[in-house]
């Protein structure tokens, strides 16, 4: 594992199938409202409590992609880490995410390629235990130092 002041960077030869990580954080309104603010997705069904009561969910929901992005958090900073590329990835949205949920993010190491230095982690999202989002990354990783 290579030192950082800040995180642990993982190369390759650092990485084991069923290595896992996580994160937990509560998705607050304020979340909701700079996420739409960034993307420019300002769909009323997470913004306006009205047209939200009108829907399937009764209530405003989380944009999936801010779910989705507590696993590119993970990616990005706890598993491989810094120094990971970020290759590719699937999303399955199974359930919404409300205001106020906690939400767990999880990835799990499921297959290395040695030969291109790459690295396929099932990824999900759960509230309550359920989830709420899954899918997999694949990711390219650094020489150990």
């Amino acid at each position: 594992m290579m030192a950082s002041t800040l995180y642990q960077v993982h190369a390759f030869e650092d990485l084991a199938v069923g290595q896992r990580e996580s994160l937990m954080r509560t998705v607050m309104e304020r979340d909701i409202s700079l996420f739409a603010d960034l993307s420019g997705d300002a769909n009323p069904i997470h913004l306006c409590d009205r047209y939200a009561a009108s829907t399937k969910f009764g209530q405003r929901i989380a944009h999936g992609m801010l779910t989705a992005s507590l696993v590119s958090a993970l990616l990005g900073t706890r598993l491989p880490g810094p120094g990971a590329v970020y290759l590719s990835q699937t999303l399955n949205f199974l359930a919404p995410v409300k205001i106020g949920d906690v939400v767990t993010a999880r990835v799990e190491v499921v297959e290395l390629v040695p030969e291109r230095r790459r690295a396929r982690l099932f990824c999900e999202c759960l509230v309550d235990g359920k989830a709420v989002l899954e899918g997999e990354a694949w990711v390219a990783l650094p020489r150990a130092a």
